[in-house]
């Protein structure tokens, strides 16, 4: 009976933490940090933190103004901030461990002197082997002998802070800031327990720097993997295609299921709270309704979020850049549910909930990024076969909007050209509708890129990077209608305005292309290619139709009278 309650004191106590920490993460920084030291039982809360959270938290309100939150931090929270922040691929970086001890000693410097004595002694006598000298005075020694350089505390061990090499990030400041560190952990020390002050001292160089650093990166690893940072060699796997069939051939991910609530898991808060996009991940997640199924599931988007980071080789440290990584893992499942859902009997979502219950999510994020691949693969193919490439012509041949496309997919990370439509020039997909937006420009470019290679056309002299796939053919067909050679010479421009005028329906403005002339394009098309009119419009129809669109709006608001050859770009002229 006793157990029941205190298990029922437990479970109520959990789940207030929960909400609280939900509210916390919510508030704007200042107010988050206000929040939690205004409340009755502030370490509670601090502790309940998952590690990753408590990390992002005092990030977003600055480092040096998190100092109280450090002090109440749990001993794995501080192992974890260093696990992050001290390593540089497989080496420790001894200027940001001396930034982190430096601002552990001062949340809390007793505790600090505990916590290394208890958890991290071997850590901490690594970086005294990288930062001081030693040397012991015999009884009859005169201390004059070690130099000015060297202090006491006792008139036996004799300390020097030993030089740094000048850097970026070892400059004077630095170096005033690991001494002012060094002097003050050494007094603490001394006081907390000279004997065992002494004893650091002569361990500290007895490690073998090589070996040490070595098993703590094994160790390092193994805690982190536990959260989803893999090693790199293995984190990057998570960008190796799977295809849908081999997929269904995957053996079915475990999920407890508990009806008495006893399954509390430390869900990470911050990358969860991210999922606010519409997109089928996040709407078969609130299709789900038990909660502990929904938990283990946002602890392994947490955990692949986690395993991205490291494939990807960033730091990341703030909302904002945690936000965009979310977005991206959410993304990649979501065309990957839709790839299979699309490919199944029934499309939709409570298809899609049964596919992130019973798949691993890294699994359906592969499948989604799977087909960025494939239209990365096939664009690759393409070019090493093309008309372009074959003329030696630039990507800008192209022009802006479709160089766009295919310089974001034949990069080593394919990238969706968004054009600044959400503020950047590229981003990651996050949508079926970009792969095929996509792949539908993709498909154009092939198509314009076979016309032209059953076309004659001499490109000398070069034209660089003013050529492109517009003007040349506009510029042919142009030289064509007025009886000129089709050698890509460039119009003069008495011989552009002739043109001009025959390009429109009526003089009116703005102008519109006279039907006619649209249907001399085509049928110019089909003589110089050999191909029929009915396949060139049902390849390229809408592009043509793009192409005289773009006329109208560049040109059809000109007098004839105004036209210049320095601001004609969609013929080349001279």
């Amino acid at each position: 009976m006793n157990e029941d309650k205190e298990l029922e004191r437990s479970v109520e106590l959990y789940k207030n933490l929960n909400r609280q920490r939900k509210k916390i993460l919510s508030l704007p920084a200042e107010k988050a940090l206000d929040s939690i030291l205004d409340s009755p039982q502030p370490a509670a809360i601090v502790h309940s933190f998952p590690e990753e959270d408590f990390y992002f938290l005092i990030n977003d309100i600055g480092i040096e103004d998190s100092l109280q939150l450090l002090s109440l931090a749990s001993d794995k929270q501080w192992e974890y901030i260093l696990d992050i922040e001290v390593w540089e691929k497989d080496r420790i970086s001894i200027n940001n461990v001396t930034k982190w001890l430096d601002l552990f000693i001062k949340a809390d410097s007793q505790r600090f002197v505990r916590w290394f004595l208890n958890k991290q002694t071997d850590f901490i006598e690594f970086y005294l082997f990288k930062n001081i000298e030693v040397k012991i005075r015999e009884h009859d020694q005169d201390p004059s002998i070690f130099g000015d350089d060297f202090f006491t505390l006792d008139d036996v061990f004799y300390i020097r802070f030993v030089d740094l090499p000048l850097g970026a990030e070892s400059d004077s400041n630095f170096i005033k800031t690991r001494n002012e560190f060094l002097s003050k952990f050494i007094d603490r020390l001394s006081g907390y327990d000279h004997n065992i002050y002494q004893n650091v001292l002569l361990e500290a160089f007895s490690i073998i720097p090589s070996e040490y650093e070595e098993e703590a990166f094994r160790l390092r690893n193994v805690r982190l993997a536990e959260k989803g940072f893999l090693p790199f060699d293995e984190a990057i796997g998570i960008y190796q295609p799977l295809k849908p069939e081999n997929l269904s051939r995957q053996s079915a991910k475990f999920i407890t299921e508990s009806s008495e609530e006893r399954l509390y898991i430390p869900v990470p808060h911050y990358s969860t709270g991210m999922l606010k996009e519409d997109n089928l991940l996040t709407d078969s997640l609130k299709k789900i309704e038990k909660d502990d199924v929904l938990q283990q599931i946002q602890v392994e988007l947490a955990g692949l979020a986690n395993q991205i980071i490291v494939a990807d080789q960033k730091v990341i440290k703030n909302k904002k850049e945690l936000g965009d990584l979310v977005k991206k893992t959410c993304g990649y499942i979501s065309i990957g549910l839709k790839r299979l859902t699309e490919e199944g009997s029934d499309l939709d979502e409570n298809r899609a909930v049964a596919l992130i219950q019973r798949f691993p999510l890294s699994q359906i994020f592969r499948v989604g990024y799977g087909l960025v691949l494939e239209l990365k693969w096939r664009a690759e193919k393409w070019r090493k076969i093309s008309w372009f490439e074959k003329n030696r012509l630039p990507l800008s041949f192209w022009g802006e909007g479709w160089i766009g496309v295919l310089g974001g997919l034949l990069i080593k990370r394919p990238l969706y050209y968004d054009n600044y439509k959400t503020g950047l020039l590229y981003r990651e997909f996050y949508s079926i509708e970009d792969i095929k937006y996509t792949e539908k420009v993709l498909n154009e470019i092939i198509a314009f890129d076979r016309l032209l290679s059953h076309m004659a056309v001499n490109l000398v002299p070069p034209y660089s990077g003013s050529l492109t796939y517009k003007n040349l053919v506009l510029t042919l067909w142009a030289r064509h209608h007025l009886g000129l050679s089709d050698v890509l010479i460039p119009l003069n421009i008495d011989e552009f305005k002739i043109f001009f005028d025959n390009l429109w329906e009526s003089g009116e403005k703005p102008r519109k292309t006279n039907i006619l002339m649209k249907e001399s394009f085509l049928k110019w098309l089909s003589e110089k290619t050999g191909l029929d009119p009915y396949d060139i419009s049902r390849e390229l129809g809408q592009t043509m139709e793009n192409l005289f669109s773009e006329i109208e709006s560049e040109y059809g608001s000109v007098s004839k009278k105004d036209l210049n050859s320095k601001y004609i770009h969609l013929f080349i002229t001279k």
